[in-house]
């Protein structure tokens, strides 16, 4: 099973709100997820990222992989920086 740390679409229509989850890469977009690590707001000025930097710190020493969005969001939060990739 291969995990990825990827963003879950949730908000009304044209209003999009996101979870960032770790999910295993079989499963849909908005389907199932082990856990949920944060949100992403792009709607407010500047986008609002909230993360539980432990638990993403342990979903990427157990191998997670985060998606190329998911990654930059990381780094803007000074997050991702201290890891190599």
């Amino acid at each position: 099973m291969s995990v990825k740390i990827r963003l879950a679409r949730h908000g009304a229509k044209k209003r999009p709100f996101y979870r960032i989850v770790a999910a295993d890469s079989r499963c849909r977009r908005d389907g199932r997820f082990l856990e949920i690590i944060g949100t992403y707001n792009p709607l407010k000025d500047p986008a609002e990222v909230s993360l539980k930097e432990e638990r993403v710190s342990y979903w990427v020493d157990q191998g997670a992989i985060p998606t190329d969005t998911v990654k930059s969001l990381l780094k803007r939060q000074n997050v991702f920086a201290n890891n190599s990739e």
